[in-house]
């Protein structure tokens, strides 16, 4: 299986914790792919000796695993999302619409955010036939009030994502993505112009669950949700804050990840 992670070095934690859940629950050989990038004065990318960490981590899991990282500071720079630098959301998340200018990333691969968490086996899910779509997800749990169609529903999550590459690369979806994100500004630039250009399937909310855990949850998503009491506010809790996902979330099934040597 291939899988790919997207951040500058602020996302590190993220990416550890994730790569240590996903080998903890999967014992498939698992290729890892890590896109970073410099940008002066926005960016600080992820440093070398990261990937080495990581490769370290992976292979408690399967001593198959690897983990690859790509500095594209060269090539985003030539087209940067200058619309949508200044958004809320960190540049590095549009990381991931450059990779099919690597020639080094496979046919398929399933993107995940670095904050979303495994907790089973997921073989079956990356195994799901996409060889007529770009890309599979779960539809975003606030999406179709804000952004989708109500009943249809169809306003995908990006944070979890097998992509087809093949069928990427060949129709330039990511190409039509990035020149929108360099062009018009939007409050998610790259969900949005994905959900609103890739041809795209629906999939169980399980594997990207953005609410509370249940039972058949195989993928942990911790994104910010909102509360209306006592008055309407929106949190975000990530799963590097053991606090808050005790005493706020009533998470503790992710313990395991701070007590591995890597968290120090």
């Amino acid at each position: 299986m291939n899988i790919m992670f997207c951040g500058d070095r602020n996302a590190a934690l993220g990416i550890l914790f994730c790569v240590t859940a996903i080998c903890r629950n999967e014992k498939t050989p698992i290729t890892f792919f890590i896109l970073t990038a410099n940008i002066d004065g926005k960016i600080v990318g992820l440093p070398r000796e990261f990937s080495n960490i990581l490769d370290i981590c992976a292979k408690k899991g399967n001593r198959e695993n690897k983990v690859y990282l790509f500095d594209i500071s060269e090539v985003f720079s030539k087209y940067l999302p200058e619309a949508n630098m200044s958004t809320r959301f960190t540049p590095a998340c549009m990381l991931r619409l450059f990779s099919d200018m690597i020639a080094d990333i496979p046919e398929k691969v399933l993107y995940l955010d670095t904050d979303v968490l495994c907790r089973k086996g997921f073989r079956d899910f990356y195994d799901t036939d996409i060889s007529d779509i770009e890309i599979a997800g779960v539809p975003d749990r606030y999406g179709k009030w804000f952004f989708g169609n109500v009943f249809i529903h169809n306003y995908l999550n990006s944070g979890v994502l097998l992509m087809n590459m093949k069928k990427i690369r060949a129709s330039g979806l990511f190409a039509k993505c990035r020149n929108l994100c360099r062009n018009k500004k939007m409050f998610m630039p790259d969900q949005s112009s994905l959900n609103k250009l890739a041809v795209k399937k629906k999939l169980p909310r399980k594997f990207n669950e953005q609410a509370g855990i249940r039972k058949d949850t195989v993928f942990k998503h911790f994104t910010t949700f909102f509360r209306f009491f006592p008055i309407f506010h929106h949190i975000t809790i990530k799963p590097w804050e053991k606090e808050k996902m005790h005493n706020m979330l009533g998470i503790y099934e992710f313990d395991y990840l701070y007590e591995e040597n890597f968290y120090e």
